[in-house]
């Protein structure tokens, strides 16, 4: 086997290797729904200030994007945006919800909220630190 890096793949490419990954998955960890969910925040225009993704997989919910804009933040916006992860979780029968957030972004609004770190990357970016959290409900 030949290893050649690859900045832009085709399709096709990206394809079989998805694929392969997906089917080893599914044999050892069975069905994972990735669609994505979203919770939108919009103002009295309809304009987008606020927004979630998550997905639900292996009893999970991970959330993806978690945005508040400035105008609207400390209004409890972001509680009500994990409200809304919670309750996905829920629905659909998940043991709870996960994250990533960075410490120049909103750890200690999680925590305050009950989640709790399970990892962390020191220097990423240089200075700062990811974090993953997650909430058992």
């Amino acid at each position: 086997m030949t290893l050649v890096r690859e900045t832009s793949p085709d399709d096709a490419t990206v394809e079989a290797i998805s694929d392969g990954l997906d089917a080893f998955n599914l044999l050892r960890a069975g069905p994972a729904d990735w669609s994505p969910r979203f919770v939108v925040g919009r103002d009295g225009a309809g304009a987008v200030q606020a927004g979630m993704q998550v997905v639900v997989a292996y009893e999970w919910v991970f959330v993806r994007w978690l945005w508040v804009a400035e105008p609207f933040r400390n209004q409890g916006t972001g509680s009500r945006l994990l409200e809304s992860a919670e309750a996905i979780a829920r629905e659909s029968g998940c043991r709870g919800v996960y994250l990533d957030t960075f410490t120049f972004q909103a750890p200690k609004f999680y925590e305050r909220r009950g989640y709790r770190e399970f990892g962390r990357l020191d220097d990423f970016p240089s200075g700062h630190s990811r974090i993953w959290l997650a909430k058992r409900l």
